[in-house]
């Protein structure tokens, strides 16, 4: 029988990303997209995760258990802490995208870089990390930066100016802590452009390493 997981987005270009990262780790596993980009701008615009917010992802989570799914991924940081509500509404487990990422980060080192190309993430992203770290028994230093001016670049098309951007406030945030998380999976590749020399500590990003535990949690590891 063939094997079903949900995702649930807010940003539907990236979906290519998720599926190719699917068939390199859980071959064979069906994948369930649902989508409300409204979620994430709503937020950007200055919402906040309200009620009827939550209820909407909750929404989502069912339609995806509903449709056969043994687990289901949130993959937006920005809204990560619906899921702790919305949960509640399914009965397979509900992941968020970068709670593995927070996890390996807390064990890499005390000094912690969280940067975010959108004010909206990094609060519930920089919460993550003390959330597992309190779970692991460690003490964390978060230090948060956000890149101005690259998720405009960005949806403006201008990826260059975009990685520009993230990568200079990369290599300036290295020098300060002992891991570094890039709180948006709109950033992952950024990492891959950094060579090893410039990578002085260790750069996270959530996709792989969320599709990682979504693979463990339906394998049931």
């Amino acid at each position: 029988m063939t094997r079903k997981v949900g995702m649930v987005h807010t940003v539907e270009r990236l979906i290519p990303m998720w599926d190719e990262l699917a068939e390199e780790m859980m071959p064979g596993t069906e994948v369930v997209h649902l989508v409300d980009e409204g979620l994430l701008k709503e937020i950007v615009a200055g919402g906040e995760l309200t009620e009827e917010r939550v209820s909407r992802l909750a929404s989502l989570a069912s339609a995806a258990e509903a449709s056969g799914a043994e687990a289901i991924m949130l993959t937006c940081s920005t809204i990560g802490p619906a899921v702790d509500t919305a949960k509640e509404s399914v009965d397979v487990p509900f992941l968020k995208v970068d709670e593995a990422m927070a996890d390996q980060a807390v064990q890499l080192g005390p000094r912690i870089g969280v940067i975010a190309t959108l004010h909206t993430t990094l609060t519930p992203t920089s919460d993550l990390v003390r959330a597992r770290a309190s779970t692991q028994g460690r003490e964390v230093q978060v230090e948060t930066v956000l890149c101005q001016g690259a998720f405009e670049a960005l949806g403006a098309g201008d990826t260059d100016t975009h990685d520009s951007i993230v990568i200079d406030r990369l290599k300036e945030l290295m020098d300060r802590v002992d891991v570094v998380v890039l709180a948006q999976a709109t950033m992952a590749r950024v990492a891959d452009l950094i060579s090893d020399e410039d990578k002085v500590v260790p750069i996270l990003s959530s996709p792989r390493l969320g599709v990682e535990r979504l693979r463990s949690v339906v394998a049931g590891e």
